[in-house]
């Protein structure tokens, strides 16, 4: 038998996850050609077997167990930043993948072979195409961003041919403006009023469910607004910045506010997709300290140009000329809404438990809403990690872990006594739920902490549930099996690839919601699972969505 050999390491970003550095003498790398027979295990078996990505990394169940030796699955996330689920989500093409054979029949290969290549195939496409392109061209997020940014150019190109002198002499404060527009996009204590606001008004049976549809569409996108805004804000400092430049002003304000743009720009370009897809933890840091810093810059400069007096070329700094300017009043609820949610960050005591040595369990005390996710921290100025929350509304709640990262491998080798958590939990799109009467869910994985609590707590949707995921006992735990036991086959479905091999997901999601007379399905994957069963609910007349990229 071939020596163990390490498997390596994957990275991941918003739902999209990938080998670094890949060994290309590993069994489990991956290539488009076999390894020189010089690098080969002596006593290793290869075996061609067609997968989906190029990025892909997944282990066909064989029909007799122990045949081909365990591997660690390829890890899928999602909005929860869920990285490291050991799943077996359904994407196929014709790409190609080794793995290390031992011990085995031909013929129990040939066999592992005949039922992959039952699936249908698709055209190879990279995982950064799939969260850029994976809804198309003319997505919800990318109509957001045009509109936002074509506005902000409309009027800027006004203001510079002088057709508004308002714009003109108000250059930083369009700026500032934006700026205020894209962290409202992202405060997590407005946007779960906004979300309650728009379940309980909108959701009702008489409401069109087109117009419930749209409305979930925009609120998944708002990232679109979010980045549109700060495009935007860019542009208005630099037009700001050069009609400085033309005025008699003196050189600080003209340093402070190179300074932010500097800053600004840096943070926009740390965000760019391929930057974030990455190096993700560069991504946080650089927005959140780039942005605090600019923030405190932005002070400094509002301070700094309502108490310059050109004339004389001095500073007059009372208080009453910068407090009765909108620049001021605009930045003070920047400064509100960014310093809110840090207010309520605060140290808790956890139970962690390890079912396997894939996912941890960490409980924690209180009960919380379906639908409602979380933020924990190792440490509260470093990376922080959204998971979505187990509860049944009463007593605790829980959240589930796979084992990718540093962070959450550390807490299934060194449980922690205690975690930083933030006290606001946001609203997502399982929260939307809520807005229908009856809707399926579709979970792959750790995917499946965040639609638990429907099954687990009263809630105004009549869901069906369908799990796909490998080993469910085994990685996840008897209390996460126990939990989607004693329901009715027609509402949970559960399907353990373990057991039962690879199923056609799109297709189990299309089938459940016709059986289920669903209104939407809700899916929460890796890019190309998401993508899977939203085109296919899509293409049977089933409205049907999935996180995205920047949700």
């Amino acid at each position: 038998m071939a020596a163990e050999k390490k498997v390596a390491r994957f990275s991941s970003c918003r739902g999209v996850a990938f080998e670094i550095n890949p060994d290309k003498t590993s069994p489990f790398s991956i290539a488009a050609h076999p390894p020189p027979l010089a690098e080969q295990e002596p006593n290793a078996k290869w075996v061609w077997l067609p997968w989906t990505q190029n990025s892909s990394f997944k282990v066909f169940p064989t029909p007799l167990p122990g045949s081909i030796r365990r591997s660690l699955s390829r890890p899928s996330s999602h909005f929860c930043n869920l990285e490291d689920e050991d799943d077996d989500t359904i994407t196929d093409g014709d790409n190609l993948v080794f793995i290390e054979e031992v011990d085995v029949e031909k013929q129990n290969s040939v066999e592992a072979l005949k039922k992959q290549e039952q699936l249908p195939k698709k055209q190879s496409q990279s995982r950064l195409s799939v969260i850029l392109l994976d809804q198309g061209l003319f997505t919800v997020y990318k109509r957001l961003f045009m509109v936002c940014f074509t506005l902000n150019m409309i009027g800027l190109a006004l203001a510079a041919t002088g057709h508004f002198p308002y714009a003109k002499r108000k250059a930083a404060l369009f700026s500032i403006a934006n700026i205020l527009a894209l962290t409202l996009c992202r405060s997590e204590a407005l946007l779960r009023v906004v979300f309650m606001l728009a379940v309980k008004t909108l959701g009702r049976p008489w409401i069109p469910l087109q117009f419930r549809t749209a409305t979930t569409s925009f609120l998944q996108c708002l990232g679109g607004i979010h980045s549109g805004c700060g495009v935007s804000s860019i542009a208005w400092l630099i037009f700001s910045l050069v009609l400085t430049l033309k005025d008699n002003t003196s050189s600080e304000i003209i340093a402070v506010a190179s300074t932010i743009l500097s800053l600004i720009c840096l943070s926009s370009l740390a965000a760019f997709p391929l930057v974030r897809h990455l190096h993700h933890n560069v991504f946080e840091r650089t927005h959140r300290f780039a942005g605090w810093t600019a923030l405190i810059l932005v002070w400094v400069f509002i301070v700094l140009t309502n108490s310059y007096q050109s004339t004389h070329q001095i500073y007059d700094f009372s208080l009453s000329r910068f407090v009765k300017t909108q620049e001021f009043w605009f930045t003070l609820a920047i400064t509100i809404v960014i310093i809110l949610p840090w207010l309520t960050v605060r140290r808790v005591q956890v139970k962690v438990s390890a079912p396997s040595g894939h996912a941890s369990i960490i409980k924690f005390e209180g009960g919380i809403q379906a639908g409602i996710l979380g933020r924990i921290s190792p440490s509260p100025f470093s990376e922080w990690h959204a998971f979505g929350i187990i509860s049944d509304g009463k007593n605790e709640h829980m959240m589930l872990a796979g084992a990718v990262g540093d962070f959450t491998k550390s807490i299934v080798s060194d449980p922690p006594s205690h975690l930083w958590v933030r006290g606001i939990h946001f609203a997502g799109l399982p929260y939307l739920v809520n807005m229908y009467e009856r809707v399926v869910l579709v979970a792959t994985g750790s995917g499946i902490c965040v639609f638990l609590s429907f099954l687990l707590q009263p809630c105004r949707a009549d869901v069906c549930l369908v799990w796909v995921a490998k080993g469910i006992e085994q990685n996840f735990g008897k209390e996460i099996q126990e939990m989607v036991s004693g329901f009715p086959k027609e509402k949970v479905i559960v399907h353990d690839t373990a057991v039962l091999g690879r199923p056609n997901v799109a297709g189990m999601s299309v089938d459940a919601a016709e059986k289920w007379n669903a209104q939407v399905v809700i899916v929460t994957s890796n890019p190309e699972g998401s993508r899977d069963v939203v085109d296919a609910c899509k293409g049977a007349g089933i409205p049907a969505f999935g996180p995205i990229w920047d949700s």
